[in-house]
This record gives structure tokens, C-alpha cells and sequence, in this order.
């Protein structure tokens, strides 16, 4: 059965709608929903009801934590709808949705413009080179200046902002928007709650405003494409006969080019400008056509290869979430680079090298679901019947192994022991760690061997604690957990050999390896590189992949306070072996113990995590809170005066942060805000490294 033709491939649009937390994005969301008609009551997130904050947690704290999928209709397009938290802790959320995604609307405040949290957000979207629309939300609320988000944009973001509407009025005062394209004015009902709206003229008052703003947009248009020299020649000698269809063709292509991020505006609580939004995603935003040919490894033979995003090329899809449904248990959401997915098919795991066969397909809607027997390339969907898929793996079909490229994500820097409240509960709390670990690849959880507790570790005390929930509200696990601790690393500052023999007689066979190391300094954040240069068969080569994970394990407990060793060489030069004696398990036991002996020997030391800790602080509290920063260890790197208050950035090791908003809250009477991010390692002072391997 081929697609149908409301389907059709450049029809399909695939956005994230991505956000500093509370500026509005999930409202924004949901009031897409209500004018596509996928929903007949606007769920507001004030009240706990928005459809796209389907988790328990997310509707009592009214934050967006996992990235709810959704598909919608408008003017012909497909719209495929992925709503990701502004969370710092949940970063992992935003950069897995930004990997499948085609374009993205990045929602800022009308009030405070580019805040940290939008930084961080705008710059993973970078990264992967996601085109971005920006909309300025929350235009009738007070000190609403579109204007100024604008500059902010460029300024805090080095976004080539191009304004396509200019406000009518703001704050109380905040009645539409005009069009700098059509030079038409869009004035909301509110009787009507926004569903309807005039389309008139420009009022006088800001005529000639409107027509200096968009001549300007034009001059920036006619330099997206120099090969459109019949726009730049109109732009120069006669703009007036530009048609909307031509304006927007050369906006399209600066977008999906990313050369520039058109910035629409609205309030969507008041109802205002989400329709007009709605018109910019599928006149402006990439289908999966436009961009372009998916870059893959051929697994056999290591060449990279391109396919085409059509339906009838090879399967290529990428697993970016897991999660566990209380109905159907495990869904994996996938995004179809190539090729069409039936229901029971057949797929190769190529990441793990494991046969999956996909028992049901099916279409979401925050949580809800809709059957189908087939999904084609551009789509997102969830399967059913995956059993080892994880996010960032990569399915294709037996007859054509490829793997895409891999997501990376960020090292947990925080963890605490957990334990359940009573004893029965052990295998339950066991079931709900390994399916939380599996939705999320930040949430790590390991076994003490000293203590024999379980560990879980994360990115930031929010995150942990909502895990926390989940195992009370999903799992039905009441656990105890220990305060939260850092997690510390441990690195060699100058290079290193060893020689290790093992050997144990006791009675017929025994055991017998031998493995010579050379171990130095990596670059800082290259994490380990273990190779062999074993040469004339010394370790014959069926021992040599035992001795390589011999060392990765070594390497997990450090030889100071028993954090992971990383950032090191290690390099396996010399050994020998016995004809009999010898085995892999030997080799493995021998390489895990030279690689300790070794690293020993190279002067370890303790590295901490750094925060980077941005704080936005009205003047009569910068001296106590930043005198605050600097007692935590920290070091202040810029500061700026915006609109009455100082934002200034600090970078602090997080084990000096714990308990930081209670302290901020009451120095700066609760006016002072954070928001806080890993940022690095770095050595710890001499003082406190002691303390931390007497412990």
C-alpha cells in the first residue's frame, strides 16, 4: 500500500518546538493542537490538562519533561509535532528529539528575550544543523518588547533574526500582528477564542513603520540566493511588484539553507498569531526531501554511502526514545530516514548486531495511539515488539546493513544510593532501574563492590528526584535514597609502563598471561583509547579482544578513590603465554591488573565537575550574591547590565552548588534566578583531593 496522497513526502514537515522552561512553549503547542482540530478543548498548563505534559510529574509541576510525539494537519502539510522539555536536566529530552527532526520553532519571551536555557537549546540545534523560525510569545504580558528579543536574538545568539510581522500594540494593548509579506494586518477575536480573525488594512499609525521594516527584510532576502537575480533586481528597482509567492520561496530557501531565522510573534495564551505560525511551518520549514541525501557507514565495508529519502530506497531508521506504557510496555520511537516499514517486519539492530521484528506500528498522539500497518520514510512512529532497540541505534534491513551516525550524550554528573524502604521490594526497584536506564541514556545505574549499593547517577537533583517519582507512581517502588553525591573522575598527568604476569597453579590446569602496558595522558574530554600493538604473535591474536577489555575494565574503578579513570592512552605492546595454561579469562584478569598497576605509577589525580551557572540578580543583591559564588570555589566569567538587572556567568564545582536555591532565594528575597548546566572537568585542589580518598 503506497503513502496516500495528504501524505505525500514534501508534504511532510518534522519539527520540535523547543524553549528556555516557561516561556510558553507547551501552551503554544497546545493551542496547535486546538486550531488543527486534533483537539476540541485547549488543555491549559496552568491547570495541569495540557494534552502534550501527558506524565503525572509534568502536570503537577507544569514543566514538559519527555518529549511527547504528535501529529497535526494545516494547509495540506503533515506536521509531525515533538514538544521537548526547558529543563537543564532533561537536556538529553532536546538533543534526541533535535536529531530526528527536519526544522524547529524556538519559542523565546516577549519579556525576557533569550534567557540561558534558550542558549543551550539553540546551540544543540546548531550542532546538528536544524533550520529554526523564532517565535516572540507572550506579547500581552507586561514589558513585552519585540524589539528587543529581536537584538537579543542576534546579540546573545549570533541568529541572523529577520523580522517578517510587526506588532500592533503590546501588553494590555496587544490586538495582532502585520504581515510584512502580504503588508496585510491579522486581528484576533477574542470572543472566539483566536479561531477567527480579520485580515485588514495597515493601520495609519504604523504605515511607515511597516514599510521601512520591510524593505529592510527584503535587502536581507535578496542576499540569501545570489542565483535569484530576477528577486535582487525587483528588491532594487521595484519591491512593490514582489508577490507573496516569490517573498516566500526566497524565505524558504534562506531557512532551509540556515542562513536566516525568520521571528514571527503572539501571544498563544491569548490566542493570538498561532495560525500565522502554523502557515510559516509549511511554508518555510524543510521536508525531509530538502534535506537532503542521509549519510551512512555500509557495516561490512566501512564506506560511507548516501541514501535517498525515498520510500522505495533501502530501510534506514534511528531509535531516539524508549519508554515503558503501562499497556502495551515497551514502544520505541523511531524517525524513517529511507525506505517504508511494515508491521511484522523482519529489522536488524546493526549498532548491536541483533536481529528485532516489529510486531505493531503505531502513530501517537501525546498518549494516545493509532494502529497502522505501514509507515514510510519522513515518518515518526512507535513500535511495538522491539526488544533490545535503545536511542541512537540504528535498523535497517538484513539485506542492506548500514549504520547511522551516533548521538552523544553527556557523562551524569551527580548520583546518590538507593535502596528499597522494605526488603521484598528488591526485584521490583531492580525491573524499574533497568527500564528507566533504557528510556534514558543519561541515567546510569551501577553496584557499589565495596558496599554492595545500588548506585544511580543523572544530570542535576530534578532529574534524579522525578525519576524518584517515577519508580513510586509507575513501578509502585518506595525507595530511600542517599544524599546526592558528585561524581568525581579520576586521570593520569604523565606517561607510564607496566609489566604483569598472572599465574596460578592449584593442581591440573592452571592459568598463565602476561601483558606489558604503555599508558599516558589523553587530550582533556577525548575520553579512553585502548590499542594493540602487539606484534609476531607474542599474545596471539584470539586474546588480544580479552586484554583490550581487560584494560576497559580496569579503567572503570580508579586507583585513588575508586572513580572511573579517563582521558588515557593505553597501548598493549609485549606479553607472552603459555600453550596450555593460557586463556582468555587469564589474559582479560592480567590487562585489568596492569592497566591499575600501571596508571599508579603516573601520578592520578581527582577531577570534579564544573557548573557553568548563569544568575540573573537585581542590582541591590549583586554584591551578596556573587560574594555567594565566590565562597562555593567559583569564578565569575562576564557579566552584563539588561533592562534593571545583572545576569552574570560563574563557573563553580557542582559539589559546592548543592542546596544553592534555598541560599539565593533568601539573599535575594526570591527575586534572583539560576540555571545551571555541566560544563567541564578540572583538577580539584590538592586539600580537598585528600579528603576525598580519605573518605
Amino acid at each position: 500500500m503506497a503513502r496516500s496522497d495528504k501524505d505525500k513526502l514534501n508534504l511532510v514537515r518534522n519539527i520540535g518546538i523547543m524553549a528556555h522552561i516557561d516561556a510558553g512553549k507547551t501552551t503554544c503547542t497546545e493551542r496547535i493542537l486546538f486550531y488543527s482540530g486534533r483537539v476540541h478543548r485547549i488543555g491549559e498548563v496552568h491547570e495541569g490538562a495540557a494534552t502534550m505534559d501527558y506524565m503525572e510529574q509534568e502536570q503537577e509541576r507544569g514543566i514538559t519533561i519527555t518529549s511527547a510525539a504528535t501529529t497535526v494537519y494545516w494547509a495540506g502539510c503533515k506536521i509531525n509535532i515533538i514538544d521537548t522539555p526547558g529543563h537543564v536536566d532533561f537536556t538529553v529530552e532536546v538533543e534526541r528529539s533535535l536529531r530526528v527532526l527536519d526544522g524547529a520553532v524556538a519559542v523565546f519571551s516577549a519579556v525576557d528575550g533569550v534567557q540561558p536555557q534558550s542558549e543551550t537549546v539553540w546551540r544543540q540545534a546548531e550542532r546538528y544543523g536544524v533550520p529554526r523560525i523564532a517565535f516572540i510569545n507572550k506579547m500581552d504580558r507586561v514589558g513585552a518588547d519585540y524589539f528587543y528579543c529581536v537584538k537579543s536574538m542576534e546579540e546573545k545568539l549570533g541568529a541572523n533574526a529577520l523580522p517578517v510581522q510587526c506588532p500592533i500594540g503590546a501588553e494590555n494593548d496587544f490586538l495582532g500582528m502585520v504581515d510584512l509579506v502580504t503588508m496585510k494586518a491579522y486581528l484576533f477575536k477574542d470572543e472566539t477564542m483566536g479561531a477567527q480573525y480579520d485580515i485588514a488594512e495597515i493601520p495609519n499609525d504604523l504605515k511607515d513603520q511597516c514599510k521601512e521594516m520591510r524593505s529592510k527584510m527584503l535587502e536581507e532576502l535578496a542576499t540569501v540566493d545570489e542565483s535569484n537575480e530576477e528577486f535582487m533586481m525587483k528588491v532594487l528597482e521595484d519591491p512593490d511588484s514582489l508577490t507573496p509567492d516569490e517573498i516566500h520561496a526566497v524565505i524558504r530557501t534562506g531557512v532551509c539553507s540556515n542562513k536566516i531565522n525568520p521571528v514571527l510573534l503572539g501571544s498563544a495564551f491569548k490566542n493570538k498569531g498561532v495560525q500565522p505560525l502554523l502557515d510559516a511551518i509549511t511554508k518555510w520549514m524543510p521536508s525531509p526531501i530538502d534535506r537532503g541525501t542521509i549519510k551512512g557507514i555500509k557495516e561490512d565495508t566501512d564506506e560511507e554511502i548516501g541514501l535517498e529519502p525515498k520510500d522505495d530506497s533501502p530501510l534506514a531508521a534511528l531509535a531516539f526514545k524508549v519508554i515503558t506504557d503501562p499497556y502495551v510496555g515497551r514502544l520505541t520511537f523511531i524517525r524513517i530516514y529511507s525506505g517504508t516499514l511494515t508491521k511484522g517486519m523482519a529489522l536488524i539492530n546493526t549498532t548491536k548486531g541483533k536481529k528485532e521484528r516489529v510486531s505493531r506500528l503505531l502513530q501517537m498522539h501525546a498518549n494516545q495511539r493509532t494502529d497502522l500497518d505501514e509507515a514510510f520514510t519522513g515518518d515518526i512512529v512507535a513500535c511495538i515488539g522491539l526488544k533490545i532497540s535503545s536511542t541512537g541505534d540504528t535498523l535497517c534491513t538484513d539485506d542492506n546493513p548500514l549504520l547511522l551516525e551516533k548521538m552523544e550524550f553527556p557523562e551524569p554528573v551527580i548520583s546518590m544510593a538507593i535502596e528499597p524502604k522494605s526488603k521484598g521490594d528488591r526485584e521490583k526497584l531492580s525491573m524499574a532501574l533497568s527500564a528507566l536506564s533504557e528510556e534514558d541514556p543519561t541515567f546510569r545505574v551501577s553496584t557499589n563492590e565495596d558496599t554492595g549499593q545500588t548506585i544511580i547517577a543523572g544530570m542535576g537533583e530534578l532529574h534524579l528526584e522525578i525519576l524518584k517519582d517515577r519508580m513510586m507512581r509507575e513501578f509502585k517502588v518506595d525507595a530511600n535514597v542517599g544524599k546526592p553525591q558528585v561524581s568525581y573522575k579520576e586521570t593520569i598527568t604523565v606517561p607510564g609502563k607496566s609489566d604483569t604476569k598472572f599465574v596460578k597453579q592449584s593442581g591440573g590446569r592452571g592459568q598463565y598471561a602476561h601483558v606489558c602496558l604503555e599508558i599516558e595522558p589523553n587530550e582533556p574530554g577525548k575520553g579512553n583509547e585502548v590499542v594493540s600493538k602487539i606484534v609476531g604473535g607474542v599474545i596471539p591474536k584470539e586474546y588480544i579482544p580479552a586484554c583490550i577489555k581487560g584494560v576497559e575494565e580496569g579503567l572503570t574503578n580508579g586507583v585513588l578513590a575508586g572513580f572511573k579513570l579517563v582521558d588515557v592512552k593505553v597501548a598493549i605492546v609485549f606479553g607472552s603465554f603459555h600453550e596450555v595454561d593460557s586463556n582468555e579469562m587469564a589474559f582479560k584478569i592480567c590487562a585489568s591488573m596492569s592497566v591499575r598497576e600501571a596508571a599508579k605509577k603516573c601520578q592520578p589525580i581527582i577531577l570534579e565537575p564544573i557548573m557553568k551557572v548563569v544568575v540573573t540578580t537585581p542590582e541591590d543583591f549583586l554584591g551578596d550574591v556573587m560574594g555567594d559564588i565566590n565562597r562555593r570555589r567559583g569564578k565569575i566569567m562576564n557579566q552584563k547590565n539588561e533592562r534593571g538587572v545583572v545576569i552574570f556567568e560563574a563557573e563553580v564545582p557542582l559539589s559546592e552548588m548543592f542546596g544553592y536555591s534555598t541560599t539565593l532565594r533568601s539573599l535575594s528575597s526570591g527575586r534572583a534566578t539560576y540555571v545551571m548546566e555541566p560544563s567541564h572537568f578540572e583538577r580539584v585542589p590538592s586539600k580537598i583531593q585528600e579528603e576525598i580518598t580519605k573518605k
